[in-house]
């Protein structure tokens, strides 16, 4: 099955703060805020939302292809995905331009406060699906990305036919009501976390029941608390599979989101994806940043045996391989 990811393409600046961002903000004075916080460390990461997607996909056996605008310093990390199985023939250099930057802190508890820098990413409206349907899409995903292309490829997936997941979630600040409510509207799938469900609904006007109503597939992470899918009425609670070790959580939500992809496009069950996403998570979770976590599929299952214990869809995961 063919799957395009459109989204960011960045470098990450991975920050560590030894303390806590909530004893160092006052709420009295938030309307005028100005914080400074000493990091320890400092690690530059290949990161972007859609690549750490396509990265996960592939060490889960699939063959991704992206579809977003880099600058001219992106050729050493074209290689590395490349090596790696993923097709970055839909990624356009921008001339003059650097690769977007995502510049984060993450205090003690997992906490983390962001910048992002668009770059090269501000040109991403000049890719087009219709530049890229040879050989057909089964399913896209509209992840997080400059604002007007977001809303440019939910119209051409409706023009095209082409199933979508719709992931606003770090642009549902900028996306315009009309916007989100057109991208949720007749998608495959709307996947965010539990606050930003709230802003989503904040800026529709929606309620739950709304939201779940606009898609096939509503799913809502809650960090330490699992995840939910919602589909056809039916409420599915997923839990999280531990982490062995202390890492950092760029990147984990969008290994989640590679693991519901490869459940999707093999048609497992949804508890079953639900928990493909959680340990794809995990692993990323035990890392600093979203493309440094490896297994094999023999290490994956049986992990995923140590944590949810034997399931028939494993004999048909090993396949999908």
């Amino acid at each position: 099955m063919s799957v395009v990811l459109t989204g960011s393409i960045a470098y990450d600046y991975i920050m560590s703060f030894p303390g806590y961002f909530k004893d160092h903000i006052l709420p009295e004075k938030i309307h005028e805020i100005s914080v400074s916080f000493l990091v320890d460390s400092m690690k530059k990461q290949r990161g972007g939302i859609a690549p750490n997607i396509a990265y996960s996909l592939a060490l889960l056996g699939e063959r991704p292809k992206i579809m977003a605008t880099v600058g001219e310093d992106f050729e050493d990390y074209r290689r590395w995905l490349e090596l790696h199985f993923i097709d970055t023939s839909a990624i356009i250099v921008i001339p003059d331009e650097f690769t977007a930057s995502f510049f984060v802190s993450t205090d003690k508890s997992q906490n983390q406060i962001a910048s992002f820098y668009t770059g090269a990413m501000a040109h991403a409206h000049l890719v087009s699906f219709h530049d890229h349907v040879n050989g057909g899409i089964e399913l896209a995903i509209i992840s997080p990305n400059d604002p007007r292309a977001m809303a440019q490829y939910v119209v051409e997936c409706k023009e095209l036919g082409i199933p979508y997941i719709y992931d606003a979630s770090q642009q549902i600040v900028r996306a315009s009501a009309e916007d989100l409510i057109a991208g949720c509207v007749g998608s495959k799938m709307i996947i965010l976390n539990d606050y930003e469900l709230e802003m989503l609904k904040n800026k529709t006007g929606w309620s739950d029941g709304q939201v779940a109503a606009s898609t096939e597939v509503l799913i809502v992470t809650y960090g330490e608390r699992g995840s939910k899918i919602t589909c056809a009425g039916k409420t599915i609670e997923i839990p999280i599979a531990p982490t062995r070790k202390d890492g950092e959580p760029t990147g984990g939500g969008d290994a989640y989101r590679a693991g519901i992809i490869k459940g999707m496009m093999h048609n497992f069950s949804w508890e079953f994806t639900g928990r493909l996403g959680a340990l794809a998570a995990t692993y990323v979770l035990e890392e600093v940043g979203g493309q440094n976590h490896r297994y094999t599929l023999e290490e994956f299952i049986e992990r995923f045996k140590q944590e949810f214990g034997e399931w028939e869809e494993l004999k048909l995961l090993e396949v999908s391989f």
